[in-house]
C-alpha cells in the first residue's frame, strides 16, 4: 500500500469509524459468540499473495464485529469507562505514523519533552500539589505508564529499592529473596487485585487491612497492622491507598494514611485509576484530601478523560528513587544530554514507549478544561438519575453511596435471585453489567461508561432491569 492508496483507505476507514460510533446503539452490546468462533472464518495460513484492501474491509464486519463487546455503546455499563474521542484517535494515527520508540530524549526529543509538559498540564488540571510537577524544579515529575496496574508495580519496585538501600542492602545483595520476603506492602480489602499481583511480581508480602463502614482504609487500622508486623520481625515498607475502588467506588482516607506512612517510613502510593479524572472538577477535589502527603499518585486518563487506551498518568514526589530502581545504561543508549531532561526508559518497566503524550495534547487542547469538566459532570448526573430510578422501585435498594459515575444496587431478595437477575439482563443483550460482592452480599454495578450516554440510555437501561426483575420476582 502506497501513499495514494493509503489516502483512499484511510478515508474509507474514517467513514467506517464514524458510522460505527454514530450507530453503535444499533449493535447488540454483548456478542453472541462462543470460544473459537473466529478460527473457522479465516484460512489456515496467511495468504501467499496480497489481499486487496476491499477484501480486508469486508472482513471487518464478517470476522471482527461479531466478536466485539462494544465498550463505547451507551448500553455498556460494566467495569469502569474506557475513554474514546476523535481527537485522541487522530493522535494515535499520528503516533503510529511517526513510529518513534521514545526510550530516551535523543531517540525523539519531542516525544520526551511533550510528555514532560503534558504531565505538568494534566497535574495542574487536576489540582496536584506543585511538588509532583517537573516545573517545580524539584526532584518530582510525571510519566505516562500503560495502566494503573503497571504504575502500582513500578512504585512498589521503587519503594522496595529505597527501603533495602536504607537497610544497607546495596548492589546485588539487595535482590536476595530471603531478604525481600520480609518486606510487607499494605492495602485495603477493597483494593484492586492488581495490587496483590504487584506484590507477587515484586516478591514482597501482601497484607490486606480491614476497612471501616464506608469501605475506607483508615489510619488507625493501618497503624495497628504495621505495629503487629514490626513485632513479628517483618519490615513494613509501602501502603497503597485507593481513590474509587472497583467494587463500590469507595475512597480510602488519604490524609490519615499519609500521616501514618510518614510516621512509620512507608512509601505511600495513591491508586486513583478511575476517580482521579473527577479532580478536573473542583467540587470533587475533597476526595483527594491529603494527597500532598503521598509519594506517588496515578490515575487513568484512558478511563474517564476522553484519552484512548493506553494512557496512565503517574507522578512522583521524588523520581530519583524510580530512576535508581530501573537505571541500566549501556553505551548504545547514552547521549550527550543525559541528566538534563528525563530519559523515560528509567521510569518504566519496558525500554520502548509510544508517543502517548500526543493524545493528551490533542484532547486537552480540543476539549479544554471546561469541556473535560462538562463531560465528568454530565456522567455523574446520569448516574444520579439512575440512582433515583432504582429508589423509585420498592423492590430494589441502592447498596452504597453514589459519589461519581457508579451505582451499586440489588433486589430486596437473596443472592441467588440477584444472580439470576444479572444473568437474564446480560443474556437479553440490551445492556451489559457486571456484579460485585461485599461481605457475602451480591449486588449489581451500573457504571456510566460511554461518552455517548444520554438520559434516554439511562431510562432504557432501567426499563430493561425492571423488565427482567419482573421475570425473577414472580
Amino acid at each position: 500500500m502506497e501513499g495514494e492508496e493509503f489516502r483512499r483507505a484511510s478515508q474509507e476507514m474514517t467513514d467506517f469509524i464514524i458510522n460505527y460510533l454514530d450507530n453503535i446503539r444499533d449493535r447488540r452490546v454483548l456478542p453472541k459468540v462462543e470460544p473459537e468462533y473466529l478460527r473457522p472464518l479465516l484460512p489456515d495460513a496467511a495468504p501467499d499473495t496480497p489481499d486487496t484492501w476491499q477484501d480486508v474491509m469486508k472482513d471487518i464486519e464478517r470476522v471482527i464485529m461479531p466478536g466485539i463487546t462494544h465498550w463505547h455503546s451507551p448500553q455498556f455499563h460494566a467495569y469502569f469507562p474506557t475513554a474514546n474521542s476523535y481527537p485522541s484517535i487522530l493522535a494515535d494515527m499520528l503516533s503510529g505514523a511517526i513510529g518513534c520508540i521514545g526510550f530516551s530524549w535523543i531517540a525523539s526529543p519531542a516525544c520526551t519533552e511533550l510528555e514532560v509538559v503534558m504531565m505538568d498540564w494534566l497535574g495542574k488540571l487536576i489540582g496536584l500539589p506543585p511538588v509532583f510537577l517537573a516545573s517545580s524544579d524539584g526532584p518530582g515529575g510525571g510519566v505516562i505508564q500503560g495502566t494503573a496496574s503497571e504504575a502500582t508495580l513500578v512504585a512498589m519496585l521503587a519503594a522496595k529499592v529505597k527501603i533495602l538501600d536504607e537497610m544497607g542492602e546495596k548492589g546485588k545483595e539487595r535482590k536476595l529473596e530471603n531478604k525481600t520476603h520480609t518486606l510487607v506492602a499494605y492495602f485495603s480489602e477493597e483494593a484492586h487485585s492488581s495490587v496483590e499481583r504487584a506484590c507477587m511480581l515484586a516478591s514482597v508480602t501482601p497484607r490486606k487491612v480491614r476497612v471501616d463502614g464506608q469501605h475506607a482504609l483508615r489510619g488507625d487500622a493501618l497503624r495497628e497492622a504495621v505495629q503487629e508486623d514490626k513485632k513479628r520481625g517483618l519490615v513494613p515498607f509501602m501502603v497503597v491507598s485507593t481513590m474509587g475502588t472497583t467494587g463500590v467506588c469507595g475512597f480510602d482516607n488519604l490524609r490519615e494514611i499519609g500521616e501514618v506512612a510518614q510516621e512509620t517510613g512507608l512509601w505511600h502510593h495513591v491508586d486513583a485509576a478511575y476517580a482521579g479524572a473527577s479532580l478536573v472538577c473542583e467540587e470533587f477535589r475533597y476526595l483527594a484530601d491529603g494527597v500532598e502527603l503521598a509519594d506517588s499518585f496515578d490515575f487513568n486518563p484512558h478511563k474517564w478523560l476522553l484519552i484512548n487506551f493506553d494512557c496512565s498518568a503517574m507522578w512522583l514526589r521524588d523520581a530519583r528513587y524510580l530512576v535508581n530502581a530501573f537505571s541500566v545504561d549501556p553505551l548504545y543508549l547514552k547521549h550527550e544530554y543525559q541528566g538534563q531532561i528525563p530519559d523515560y526508559r528509567h521510569w518504566q518497566i519496558p525500554l520502548g514507549r509510544r508517543f502517548r503524550s500526543l493524545k493528551m495534547w490533542f484532547v486537552m487542547r480540543l476539549f479544554g478544561r471546561e469541556g473535560l469538566q462538562a463531560h465528568i459532570r454530565e456522567q455523574v448526573s446520569l448516574a444520579h438519575q439512575f440512582e433515583e430510578l432504582v429508589k423509585s422501585d420498592r423492590r430494589f435498594k441502592v447498596t452504597h453511596p453514589v459519589t461519581l459515575g457508579l451505582v451499586c444496587f440489588r433486589l430486596n431478595a437473596d443472592n441467588e435471585v440477584n444472580e439470576e437477575l444479572l444473568k437474564k439482563i446480560n443474556a437479553a443483550g440490551v445492556i451489559h453489567m457486571v456484579p460485585a460482592k461485599h461481605q457475602d452480599m451480591f449486588y449489581l454495578r451500573f457504571a456510566v461508561c460511554s461518552r455517548l450516554t444520554e438520559e434516554r440510555d439511562v431510562v432504557l437501561a432501567w426499563r430493561e432491569v425492571a423488565k427482567q426483575a419482573d421475570t425473577v420476582m414472580k
